[in-house]
């Protein structure tokens, strides 16, 4: 069996250096919020009969997202979570977080039942 790769001082690596490990992220198109189109749903599906709202259709990087749930949780007073660019807020607040997405510039409607 052989190693494929190139040398380094600790050996053979099969992929290469991974010391530039930013290149390697992927790249996130930051979009405007007025050219996101997102929806807003609240749903029960896999979370054990509770109702979680969730906010998906943003192009943002992480941190944009990360500091916009933050607000979103201050302001509908309850916890959330970030998952794969979805913004997921306990409870059912769809209408609270329409209003709150239109007033930052946000193309934002409620879909679902």
């Amino acid at each position: 069996m052989t190693k494929k790769g190139n040398p380094s001082s600790t050996g053979w690596r099969e992929f290469g250096d991974d010391t530039n490990a930013a290149a390697f992220e992927r790249a996130v198109e930051e979009l405007p919020p007025n050219q996101q189109n997102i929806r807003i749903q609240a749903t029960r599906a896999g979370r054990k009969g509770k109702t979680v709202t969730v906010i998906t259709g943003f192009q943002a990087k992480p941190e944009t997202l990360e500091k916009l749930l933050k607000q979103l949780k201050t302001q509908c007073g309850t916890g959330g979570t970030l998952k794969d660019s979805e913004i997921e807020i306990q409870g059912e607040h769809k209408q609270k977080l329409l209003e709150i997405l239109v007033k930052l510039g946000y193309k934002a409607k409620i879909s679902g039942g």
